[in-house]
């Protein structure tokens, strides 16, 4: 199916989205486009100073990192594909140009079937080994408002839940100001919280955004540009 995933996630709530968000979020598989970002973040990283020498042991996994810094500019790609398994999926790779050093923070959303209708899982990280629930809802304003739930790990073979003691949780918020930049800009604000030390990491900017077409023009459901594609798939959720 070629609808996009938030639009079928959401169901008739998709349209109660303003309409930037609706045509940010309606990059189908097989278009020959994908969207490109460029803007700057005002706040980006983990603020807790004891807590960085800790996230530098993770840093090679492209989902958290130990950097700080206010003024940021960064790029965001998102491809729409089918992935390996089947799924209609979103891989969006940041880039994050810190002073003297770029970060990459890549993912990948996918659509999966459930008892209650579809729902949307993300895979965080270069070796995609955490998945985590995606629970969207969209705001009176027409916002976008989305909680990451129930974390899981994949360790070899190993799928470990996380208790909701350790877990963190990501909040997501993201919305059109018609106010910012000349022609008005996209807006988005994400806290990933753990219960027991508190805020984790943060990113908060604007950024302009457009479609490009793929070189050669590729339509194939499934392609994603070998630089965005992960070094290693999951299918478990």
């Amino acid at each position: 199916m070629n609808e996009p995933i938030y639009r079928q996630a959401l169901g008739e709530d998709f349209h109660r989205l303003q309409p930037e968000l609706q045509e940010y979020f309606s990059l189908a598989p097989g278009s020959g486009h994908y969207g490109v970002g460029e803007g700057v973040f005002d706040v980006v990283g983990c603020r807790q100073a004891w807590l960085r020498p800790l996230l530098k042991l993770t840093s090679g996994e492209d989902a958290f990192f130990p950097d700080y810094g206010e003024s940021i500019p960064f790029r965001i790609e998102n491809h729409a594909h089918q992935d390996p398994f089947g799924r209609s999926s979103l891989t969006a790779r940041r880039e994050i140009r810190f002073p003297g050093h770029v970060r990459i923070f890549q993912d990948t959303t996918s659509l999966v079937d459930s008892d209650g209708g579809p729902r949307l899982v993300d895979y965080l990280g270069r070796f995609r080994r955490m998945v985590t629930d995606l629970k969207l809802s969209v705001t009176n304003e027409g916002r976008l408002r989305g909680v990451s739930e129930a974390s899981r790990l994949f360790l070899g073979p190993l799928r470990l839940p996380l208790p909701a003691t350790v877990d963190a949780k990501a909040y997501a918020e993201q919305w059109w100001d018609a106010d910012a930049g000349e022609n008005g800009q996209h807006r988005i604000q994400v806290k990933v919280i753990q219960p027991q030390i508190g805020q984790v990491l943060v990113y908060a900017g604007g950024f302009d955004y457009r479609l490009r077409p793929y070189i050669g023009g590729s339509s194939a459901q499934s392609f994603l540009p070998r630089y965005a594609q992960p070094d290693r798939w999951e299918n478990r959720t």
